[in-house]
């Protein structure tokens, strides 16, 4: 027994007599995480561990039971480890990063095997059924978020190596790999399909009777409040309004509970109108019956308790601490022994918890405690510890050495301690235990040893065993087929059983019955109609003469007659009530179903990538189907008998563009096809977002994503403004947005082509209004122009420092924004001063002026390269004067309105941020106007329009315009 505490570790190899400190690292405090006992050689330890601050992870490995460990540093964070089921050396570590690792030396040196690896969906191979042991099951996350059923040999386990074992994505969390068959589950909307590979066949779906969709998978399956039973695919319901209960996490408690130890005996609570009633059956529920109540209470008087009125309830909960028994405790090496946490009455009432005994598998029971207690069995229970259930400390345990008919008290401990579990020697011959728990809750954990070994002076013989033999509640000797007799000790015998002990002592073959025999799948048997025996009948949905799914053309299949044997049912001879079943021939099926998949599931792929294509076939013929396949680049085959040969179809293309891929299934009785689009592209390399720099409130704006290759297809863009989490999706590059507040506001844009995403952020500051005033620049710039973001960003920053040095306006309020495409222009924004006054009408900026002078008079320029002068002046659209400005003519009418009237139509709108407008005639009016003031456009205006407008009568400022030549 190993044990640890904070601050050090203990071992004892005297059942817990003695203990010795072992220091793993001397002068260095670790944290032991968990520890991890070979179960092919119980010598081979590993404990998980880390320094106090979690920098340092290591192992400690131990081959001597723990008397000795080698420090093991790793570069990952051990979340479990998973030792092989025959090779000692090999295990498994999944770290809490989602990666997969390998060792074959016992944890010394580590391999990563895969990464976005499922927690807890990590299999071995299986002993018998997978060829090579070095195999291992996965469930893994592709890049695409969805969920893959993945192989590979340890050996190489790199993402081109693995095999998906499933034709398309499954539901997350939901492979099981349980012997001879694997589960998955596969959720399309609302609707749930789970598929079942028996024998690492392919993977057919699993047949629940119609209108049922289950919620858990294994070979007896829970599904909404029914229990089901199959064998490998057909399931049929065993039993109805089965109770149960929804935890974290979305996992759900089903009150099923196997009995240990006796195969096919299950108990099972069932809720019908708000009460909750204990069953049990002993043929793996074709029968169930409610437990038949005890004749005396545990102080001998007669009980109340009357049959059909009342009945022994029992509460079938899993404890949470691992290390004390659930609310019922069985045990394989003490067949027959059931102890449980109930009440007697019509229903099971939750606060109710006393406990009872039973020694003959359920058909006579006896109470034994007022209150529920954490039960432990040893040698094969011989003996049965029960310690109170109670968040009080204890000093006393309660034993039994003949099967709970009575009971002693031993005082375990001087000192009461809150107990936090029981524990006992791996294997069920020990009849030693420790108690562990605690004084108070700031004290180390205290360790009790309990040794009964003294209570017992000999090894037990044959004489001190008599036997009792297996029925069920009416007294039904042959179960599941066979008549079988059980040994037990005998009650005046004190002896230790030991490890040579079995419990099995004959089972003898019945003759088969109609007892033998469940309903099969698509037949129900109905409780009103008892006075017919039980006869099952079939639903209305399902046809019994029906061809099942894979019958082929050329061989024959059986209608059922209604009736299946039991699984795992061994009666012989006798009754056969399959026998009158009728053969049919296959006739031939359309194909139905048919699906097309890739491998690794993948529908992004590179030019030039290998693509293996997969074929299924659900339902139908395939050995007389002619399969078309048409790769929509020219290939087009046809291949015979495809879904059963399993021939992969490989393909490469070496053209970016969109591929719908098409296979078409046909026989003389029907066809089906299916279609699959493939991606062909390359990688996304960068993504600019173009976006002006300032904008005006309630305008909108043009958000341009520039995408690099350019020739990439079926892009996604994901625009994020502001700080709205819900980003806006397009198939354009480009998206109109209005900011309706003045500040800053990030602008996000990502791009995603399937293979990848990249992104770019800009930052645009909202005015209520501002000025622009549009540049250009002399022709020799445009020879070096590369029109791509970082020169125009570079062109622009110099562009603002010369004018702002130039006129003394503060640099912070200029923005020289260069724009795309030849010929080089660009606009200069003027930013409000803090001091101008909101006004609505136009205000005088005398920094406009300025600028304008400064730039008329060519007094801005910059060396581009090898001294080559880049002059900067006004556009000509923005000279002053408006006999060389096509835009507008103003004239004086009377009172203070002034008119503006587009006077070329037809003149080329010039390229800015914002749009200019479409109106044909705008009106302005102001108060006061300077010729030189309105040579720049003032925009910012609550309702402006997308594209530059002018403003309307009424607005007493100039709205976003173009540039405007006036005059008065």
């Amino acid at each position: 027994l190993d044990f640890w505490t904070p601050l050090s570790l203990w071992r004892s190899s005297d059942y817990g007599s003695t203990y010795t400190k072992l220091n793993l690292m001397p002068g260095t405090t670790i944290i032991v995480t968990n520890f991890y006992i070979c179960p092919t050689n119980k010598k081979k330890v590993i404990l998980v561990s880390s320094s106090i601050n979690e920098r340092d992870q290591m192992l400690f490995i131990s081959t001597d039971e723990g008397s000795s460990f080698q420090r093991q540093p790793v570069s990952f964070t051990v979340d479990t480890l998973l030792f092989h089921p025959s090779e000692e050396d090999k295990l498994l570590a999944y770290s809490k990063e989602a990666k997969l690792y390998i060792s074959t030396d016992l944890g010394h040196k580590w391999t990563q095997l895969q990464e976005r690896v499922t927690k807890d969906r990590v299999f071995w191979a299986v002993t018998g059924v997978d060829v090579d042991p070095d195999l291992v099951h996965m469930e893994i996350q592709d890049i695409s978020g969805g969920y893959l059923y993945v192989t590979c040999l340890i050996q190489n386990c790199s993402d081109k190596m693995v095999t998906a074992q499933f034709l398309g994505k499954i539901d997350h969390n939901s492979l099981s790999v349980q012997d001879e068959h694997i589960f998955v589950k596969v959720t399309t909307g609302n609707r749930t399909k789970y598929y079942v590979s028996y024998r690492r066949n392919e993977f057919v779906q699993m047949r629940f009777p119609k209108y049922a969709l289950p919620k858990v998978r294994s070979s007896e399956i829970a599904a909404q409040n029914k229990l089901f039973i199959s064998k490998q695919v057909y399931y049929s319901i065993v039993l109805e309004n089965v109770r149960s209960t929804k935890q974290p996490e979305e996992n759900v408690l089903i009150d099923i509970l196997e009995v240990r130890g006796i195969k096919g005996v299950f108990l099972a609570n069932q809720k019908v109108d708000g009460k909750v009633m204990t069953l049990i059956t002993y043929n793996k529920g074709r029968d169930w019956e409610p437990l038949a109540p005890p004749t005396s209470d545990m102080n001998g008087k007669p009980v109340s308790c009357k049959q059909p009125d009342c009945h022994l309830h029992l509460h079938l909960r899993w404890a949470d601490n691992p290390y004390v028994s659930g609310t019922v405790h069985t045990k394989d090496s003490a067949p027959g022994l059931i102890m449980g946490a109930g009440n007697l009455g019509s229903q099971l009432v939750e606060y109710k918890e006393e406990m009872y005994i039973t020694s003959d598998c359920g058909k006579t029971w006896r109470q034994v405690f007022e209150e529920e207690h954490h039960i432990l069995y040893l040698d094969h229970g011989g003996v049965i510890v029960a310690i109170k259930d109670t968040s009080i400390p204890l000093k006393i345990l309660k034993f039994s050495i003949d099967e709970g008919q009575t009971w002693s008290i031993h005082n375990f401990t001087s000192t009461s301690v809150f107990v936090d579990g029981l524990l006992s020697e791996p294997g069920d011959e020990t009849l030693v235990m420790t108690v562990f728990g605690h004084i108070s809750y700031r004290s180390d954990w205290e360790l009790v040893k309990v040794d009964f070994r003294k209570s017992f002076p000999r090894q037990c013989t044959e004489a001190d065993y008599d036997s009792w033999k297996l029925t069920d509640l009416q007294g039904e000797k042959c179960i599941m087929g066979q008549e079988r007799m059980y040994r037990r000790r005998k009650e005046s015998s004190f002896c230790i059983k030991g490890k040579s002990y079995t419990s099995a002592l004959t089972a003898k073959p019945c003759q088969c019955t109609e007892k033998d025999f469940a309903c099969d799948y698509g037949f129900e048997r109905a409780p009103s109609l008892r006075v017919e025996g039980d006869r099952c009948y079939p639903d209305f949905w399902h046809d019994p003469d029906a061809p099942p799914e894979n019958c082929h053309l050329g061989h024959s299949y059986k209608s059922s007659t209604g009736y299946r044997k039991v699984i795992t049912n061994v009666c012989e001879g006798g009754l056969n009530k399959e026998q009158s079943a009728k053969q049919h021939s296959c006739p031939l099926l359309a194909p139905k179903g048919l699906q097309l998949g890739i491998k690794g599931q993948m529908l992004a792929v590179g030019p030039g990538d290998d693509i293996t294509f997969i074929v299924h076939q659900e339902q139908g013929d395939t050995t007389s189907t002619r399969y078309q396949v048409d790769l929509m680049d020219g290939v087009r085959t046809i291949y015979e008998n495809l879904t059963i040969t399993d021939e992969p179809i490989q393909h490469r293309y070496e053209k970016p563009g969109v591929y719908r891929v098409n296979v078409k299934a046909e026989n003389s009785a029907g066809h089906d096809q299916a279609t699959l689009y493939i991606q062909v592209t390359a990688p996304l390399q960068d993504v600019h977002l173009e976006v002006v720099p300032i904008a005006g409130r309630n305008q909108e704006v043009n958000l341009t994503a520039i995408v690099l290759p350019t020739e990439a297809n079926l892009t996604v863009f994901y625009w994020w403004i502001g700080d709205n989490l819900q980003p806006k999706l397009t198939l354009e590059n480009s998206l109109i947005a209005r900011f309706s507040e003045e500040g800053e506001v990030p602008v996000t844009v990502q791009a995603s082509n399937g293979r990848s995403m990249v992104q770019d952020s800009k930052t645009v500051i909202v005015y209520d209004q501002f000025q622009v005033i549009p540049l250009s620049f002399s022709r020799n710039l445009d020879r070096f122009n590369p029109n791509i973001p970082e020169w125009r960003q570079d062109v622009g920053q110099v562009v603002t420092k010369i004018i702002a040095k130039l006129t003394g306006v503060p640099q912070d309020s200029l923005v020289t924004m260069v724009k795309p495409g030849l010929p080089t222009t660009a606009d200069l924004y003027v930013l409000p001063q803090e001091s101008t006054p909101v006004k609505r009408s136009v205000f005088v900026d005398k920094r406009v002026p300025t600028i304008k002078q400064v730039l008329s008079e060519n007094n801005v320029s910059f060396i581009v390269r090898g001294g080559l002068r880049v002059l900067v002046t006004l556009a000509d659209s923005d000279r002053g004067d408006s006999l060389t400005h096509p835009w507008l003519r103003f004239r004086k009418l009377p009172g203070r309105n002034v008119y503006a009237q587009m006077h070329n139509e037809k003149e080329q709108e010039m390229t800015s941020p914002v749009n200019h407008s479409e109106d044909t005639q705008n009106i302005i009016q102001g108060e006061e106007f300077i010729d030189d003031d309105l040579d720049s456009q003032t925009l910012g205006n609550a309702g402006s329009r997308s594209k530059f407008s002018y403003p309307r009568p009424g607005i007493g400022n100039f709205g976003p315009g173009g540039p405007l030549s006036c005059r008065v």
